[in-house]
């Protein structure tokens, strides 16, 4: 049920997808999608033309990601089920991404064997893209927010109405997201399905620093989907890396 109504929840969004169509005709495909999900941004990758190939650790993720692409979408994306913090593939790739907040999700632990491990799935000239909750942004909200309806989707299973509502909690080291799925059954009761994302708040200059730290330079810094320029008051921190 989960990915049926992940992808309902996030389907929409789109303010992320020029950057990354625009960052793949630069580079070229293939491409790379890290923790591809249900495909939001791997799916509109394709329909822009590009060889993809997608990868996640969810094989439910996966097996909705397949049975909702477009039947006439050719190619149609390779995906498989591996753990994005080591993996290995036989084919190179020009971009590898990984969007939607999912590298502040891994701990630093994680994330020095996936620096390990990407770069080795390069072509030449190839590159490692990300976005990420600016830690400074997420610092500067109230430690803490109560659940509130954020909106009303239809559940894609049942065609029940299902409320999203959301909340969060921060400490000196997190930022933890609450997600709350309220499926409104005919009989007036509720089915509730929560989901936790709990988010690093290693400062930014710190992430930027453990991808020199793993041999690769800093192309870019931006702090929002128009190219601008990373500061400490940008909603996000989204980078390009390379060797």
């Amino acid at each position: 049920m989960f990915p049926a109504l992940y992808h309902a929840h996030h389907r929409h969004y789109r303010e992320d997808m020029p950057f990354w169509i625009e960052l793949a005709k630069q580079q070229g495909g293939p491409v790379l999608e890290l923790g591809c999900g249900t495909g939001r941004v791997l799916l509109n990758l394709a329909e822009a033309g590009f060889a993809t190939v997608g990868l996640d650790n969810d094989l439910g993720m996966l097996r909705f990601l397949r049975a909702a692409q477009p039947a006439a979408l050719q190619p149609a994306p390779l995906l498989f089920t591996a753990n994005l913090v080591e993996f290995r593939l036989a084919k190179r790739f020009p971009l590898v991404l990984l969007p939607c907040n999912t590298w502040s999700v891994l701990d630093a632990g994680q994330r020095s064997p996936a620096l390990r491990c990407i770069p080795q799935h390069f072509s030449p000239g190839g590159i490692f893209a990300s976005s990420i909750p600016n830690p400074e942004f997420l610092r500067n909200l109230p430690a803490s927010a109560e659940a509130d309806i954020d909106e009303t989707l239809v559940h894609p299973l049942t065609g029940n109405p299902v409320q999203v509502s959301s909340s969060w909690q921060r400490t000196r080291r997190h930022f933890t997201v609450t997600w709350y799925y309220d499926h409104l059954l005919p009989d007036g009761k509720v089915e509730r399905l929560t989901v936790q994302s709990r988010h690093d708040l290693t400062p930014a200059e710190a992430y930027l620093e453990e991808l020199r730290q793993a041999g690769m330079h800093i192309q870019a810094a931006y702090g929002e989907y128009d190219g601008s320029a990373f500061d400490r008051w940008a909603t996000n921190l989204i980078f390009a890396a390379s060797i």
